[in-house]
C-alpha cells in the first residue's frame, strides 16, 4: 500500500469547539427525537425549538464529526449540471422548487449565522463549474439557459480562474463557504439556548412505536410523538430506504498553501474524473481543499491510491504546498438527483420522518429538508413536499449491491497495517494486522443486511459495499444504517 502524507480526519473539526453533551440515560419524553446531529438533524432541531416544541436530539459519536463535518461545505444552488436535467427529467416545475429550496436552505444557513453569532468561517465565494474539453462548452451554455429559467443568476465565461486552463465556466455569483464541523457546534449551542436536549455518545439501536415513537439507545428510550431519522442513510424506514439510495464515497485532501487567495472561488468541474476545489483554513493558517471523483462505497480494494492520484492531480494543476489532512466522506445517490426527505407513509406511520439522498449537495439541501420536516410537524404544508418526496416512484435496477474486495486465501498475506477477509466454511472473518503484527479479528457480515464489508486501506475501516455501512477496525459502528457492531469472531 501506498503511504499516504498529512493526517488522517477532516480539516473542519480541529477549529471547531469539541461538544461534551452526556449520554442518554433513562427514560425522558419529548414532542420530537431527532436521530442524528448532522445538519439535517440540528436544523429541524433548532427549528422546532424556535417554535416552542421540546425536542431531543440523540448523535451515536460526536456533534460535527460525521458526515456533514467532512464535507467540502459550499452553500451554494450551483449543483455541477443540475437543473437542465431536472426541467428535462422532472419538469420545471419541480426544477423551480429544487432552486427555491435550495436558495432559501442558504438564506437560512446565514440568517442563523448571524442571529446567533456562530463563529463559523462564513465567507462569500462566487461558485464555478467548469469544463476543460471545447467540446463540451454547449453543456455549460445549456446549464446556464435552464438556472435563469428558474430564476438564478448564471453567468458564462470563457475560463474559468484557475491556474490551468479551462475551456468554459458557469458562475453563479454571491454564493458561499464555510466551516461545517463550527457550523454544527454552533446549531448546537442554538439548540440547547432554546431548550432542546443533546445527547452524544447515544446510538439509536431501535426505533418502534407503542402509544407513542418510541427510540432506544444502550441506554435510555425517548417517547416522542414524531420522530426524525436523520442519519446519512436511514438506520429505519416504513419505506425502505437502502435499495432507493447507491452509497458513494469521495477521496478529499486539504493542502498547505501561502496565498489563501491563489484559487478565489468554488469549483466542481464536469470532466470525468471530476474534482472539486475550495478553499478553507484549519487552526495553523490556509488551506486548499479537494475532492477526487466519486465511488461506490465498499467496492474499491484501494483506496489509498485514489489518494495517490488525487494529489498527483493536485500537484500538476495547484499552487499548493504540503498535504495538511486527508479523509472519505460519504454520502448517498439518488436516481433523479433529488434527495428523499419528509414522512415515507403518513398514513400507516404517522409523525415518521426521514431525509437521505443527497448527492454531495447536502448543505443547502439539507437545510431546506430539515426546514421542511420541521414545517411538517407543526401541521404546516411545505412547497417542497412533492419534491423531495420519500415514497415516489424510483428505476429498481438503480442500487448496485457490490462484493468485498478484501478476500485473502489466509492471514499470512496481511502485512502490518492492512485488513482482509478470510472465509473459512460459512464464516467469513474479519482480520486486521497493527503496525506491531499483532491479528484483530471480528465478523466480516454487516450488521445491516448480511453483505461481506471491504478493508478501506486509506480509513483503516470495514465498509460495506451493499448499503454503505463503515465500521472501525474493531468493528464500532462509524456510519449507519448498521446500528449494532461488527459480531466477534476469532481465527
Amino acid at each position: 500500500m501506498a503511504i499516504l502524507l498529512g493526517q488522517a480526519g477532516s480539516c473542519w473539526t480541529p477549529a471547531a469547539i469539541a461538544t461534551s453533551y452526556p449520554p442518554l440515560e433513562g427514560s425522558i419524553h419529548a414532542d420530537a427525537v431527532v436521530v442524528g446531529a448532522g445538519i439535517v438533524g440540528l436544523t429541524t432541531a433548532l427549528r422546532l425549538c424556535e417554535a416552542g416544541r421540546s425536542v431531543i436530539v440523540i448523535e451515536g459519536l460526536r456533534t460535527g464529526g460525521q458526515v456533514t463535518g467532512r464535507s467540502t461545505a459550499k452553500i451554494t444552488t450551483q449543483h455541477a449540471l443540475i437543473y437542465r436535467h431536472l426541467i428535462y427529467t422532472l419538469g420545471r416545475d419541480l426544477a423551480q422548487a429544487y432552486a427555491d429550496a435550495n436558495s432559501a436552505g442558504a438564506v437560512q444557513i446565514g440568517e442563523w449565522v448571524r442571529n446567533y453569532a456562530m463563529p463559523c468561517d462564513l465567507e462569500t465565494k462566487d461558485a464555478y463549474t467548469y469544463t476543460c474539453d471545447a467540446s463540451r462548452r454547449a453543456e455549460i451554455v445549456a446549464e446556464a439557459e435552464a438556472a435563469r429559467q428558474v430564476g438564478l443568476n448564471a453567468d458564462i465565461l470563457d475560463r474559468a480562474p484557475l491556474p490551468f486552463e479551462t475551456a468554459a465556466a458557469l458562475r453563479f455569483s454571491d454564493q458561499a463557504q464555510f466551516n461545517p464541523a463550527m457550523y454544527l457546534v454552533g446549531l448546537a449551542q442554538a439548540v440547547t439556548a432554546r431548550g432542546g436536549r443533546i445527547f452524544e455518545n447515544s446510538r439509536a439501536i431501535s426505533v418502534g412505536e407503542a402509544s407513542r415513537w418510541r427510540v432506544v439507545t444502550g441506554s435510555g428510550t425517548v417517547h416522542a410523538e414524531h420522530v426524525v431519522v436523520a442519519t446519512n442513510m436511514t438506520v429505519k424506514s416504513p419505506v425502505g430506504m437502502a435499495n432507493r439510495t447507491q452509497p458513494r464515497c469521495h477521496t478529499a485532501m486539504a493542502f498547505r498553501i501561502e496565498d489563501p487567495l491563489a484559487v478565489d472561488g468554488m469549483f466542481i468541474g464536469i470532466d470525468d474524473p471530476t474534482h472539486s476545489i475550495r478553499t478553507g483554513r484549519d487552526t495553523e493558517g490556509p488551506l486548499l481543499v479537494t475532492l477526487g471523483s466519486k465511488f461506490d462505497t465498499g467496492q474499491d480494494g484501494d483506496v489509498a491510491k485514489r489518494f495517490v492520484e488525487l494529489e498527483k492531480w493536485a500537484r500538476k494543476n495547484l499552487p499548493i504546498g504540503d498535504v495538511a489532512w486527508r479523509w472519505c466522506n460519504e454520502d448517498y445517490d439518488t436516481a433523479d438527483r433529488v434527495p428523499f426527505a419528509g414522512e415515507p407513509d403518513p398514513d400507516k406511520a404517522p409523525g415518521f420522518h426521514i431525509a437521505t439522498g443527497f448527492n454531495a449537495w447536502g448543505i443547502t439541501n439539507g437545510t431546506a429538508a430539515g426546514t421542511m420536516i420541521a414545517d411538517l410537524i407543526r401541521a404546516r404544508p411545505s412547497p417542497w413536499q412533492r419534491l423531495y418526496d420519500p415514497a415516489r416512484s424510483y428505476p429498481e435496477d438503480f442500487h448496485k449491491n457490490g462484493r468485498s474486495q478484501s478476500i485473502v486465501s489466509s492471514a499470512d498475506h496481511i502485512v502490518p497495517g492492512a485488513g482482509g477477509v478470510i472465509v473459512r466454511g460459512d464464516e467469513k472473518i474479519a482480520v486486521w494486522r497493527d503496525v506491531e503484527g499483532e491479528l484483530h479479528s471480528v465478523s466480516a457480515t454487516c450488521t445491516h443486511k448480511g453483505c461481506t464489508v471491504t478493508w478501506n486501506n486509506a480509513d483503516s475501516t470495514w465498509d460495506c459495499p451493499c448499503h454503505g455501512s463503515i465500521f472501525a477496525a474493531d468493528g464500532s459502528v462509524i456510519h449507519g444504517p448498521a446500528r449494532t457492531p461488527l459480531a466477534p469472531a476469532t481465527l
